[in-house]
């Protein structure tokens, strides 16, 4: 059984911490090539490369990621063990890290995450932002996971799997109005101000080409590429918003949002996008299951 040096584990942490040899040595109070030497011999107890030279900087591998966590972990035991001899102690926590697409229904994504909300053990961290930037980070080992509303392709180099969570059908709503008539689709689109997500979005896509086939120039109103804002605009705009029934269900539910028609071949689709790894996050894979 190799031997797990904790002096190699917290000087690997200070490196991991400070991005670099020569910042950690001087944190250390060592010299640099000491310090390369305990580092070597705690890779070769864990039989794992930690990092990764790039550009005269030191990146974590995805082994040397999980072995932060840990040493993260252990550290704070520590801590711990100091706050349970004066009667604080504090519960041991894991982690995951979500990537959440700036498009994406925050509903579904409270959906998705609701059974590790209420748990004392976990411990969630979330990031916004567009969904080259988040791969950018699911690469680095610094998520565990993407949620997004459009897969990504898979190749040898990047080794993406995105697994398909749900389906959503896609409907146009409105306020709901007193003595309202029913909306006539496609004649009302003529005059009704329509809401719709932006270019990018694949509903768009799909709602552009049906009009084009039903050759109708709807009165576009709004374009919006974010699905919170979206939810804002459907309860402020005098016409029609083109979105998944899920971004504002509790509108719906309420009775402040009606549903005018509903699209059965336009579908949102919202996805998990993971990589190919060695040693997936415990919680994630937890998750993942429960769905299936």
């Amino acid at each position: 059984m190799a031997f797990l040096n904790y002096h190699h584990l917290r000087y690997f942490r200070a490196i991991a911490h400070e991005g670099s040899l020569t910042k950690a040595a001087k944190h250390l109070n060592l010299s640099q090539s000491a310090l390369s030497i305990q580092l070597r011999s705690l890779e070769e107890n864990l039989g794992q490369q930690l990092f990764e030279r790039k550009h005269k900087s030191l990146l974590l591998t995805e082994a040397g990621q999980i072995a932060l966590e840990y040493a993260d972990s252990i550290f704070r035991s520590g801590e711990e063990l100091t706050d349970l001899l004066q009667n604080s102690a504090k519960r041991s926590r894991s982690f995951l890290r979500v990537g959440a697409a700036s498009n994406l229904s925050r509903n579904f994504q409270l959906t998705f995450l609701r059974p590790l909300i209420t748990r004392e053990d976990v411990e969630l961290v979330i990031h916004s932002g567009s969904l080259r930037e988040l791969l950018v980070q699911l690469k680095a080992h610094t998520l565990d996971v993407v949620l997004s509303n459009s897969p990504v392709r898979r190749d040898a180099e990047s080794g993406w799997h995105s697994h398909l969570l749900n389906e959503q059908p896609v409907s146009f709503v409105g306020r709901k109005v007193r003595g309202m008539k029913p909306f006539r689709f496609p004649e009302d689109l003529r005059h009704t101000p329509v809401v719709v997500p932006s270019q990018e979005s694949s509903i768009r896509a799909a709602f552009d080409l049906l009009m084009d086939q039903l050759g109708i120039r709807p009165n576009i109103a709004a374009e919006v590429d974010d699905m919170a804002m979206l939810r804002l605009m459907a309860r402020e705009t005098k016409g029609v918003t083109l979105v998944p029934p899920v971004v504002v269900a509790d509108e719906l539910a309420s009775g402040v949002l009606v549903e005018r028609h509903r699209f059965p071949e336009i579908k949102e689709s919202f996805y998990a996008i993971t990589p190919s790894r060695r040693f997936p996050n415990p919680i994630l894979r937890e998750l993942m299951t429960k769905r299936k």
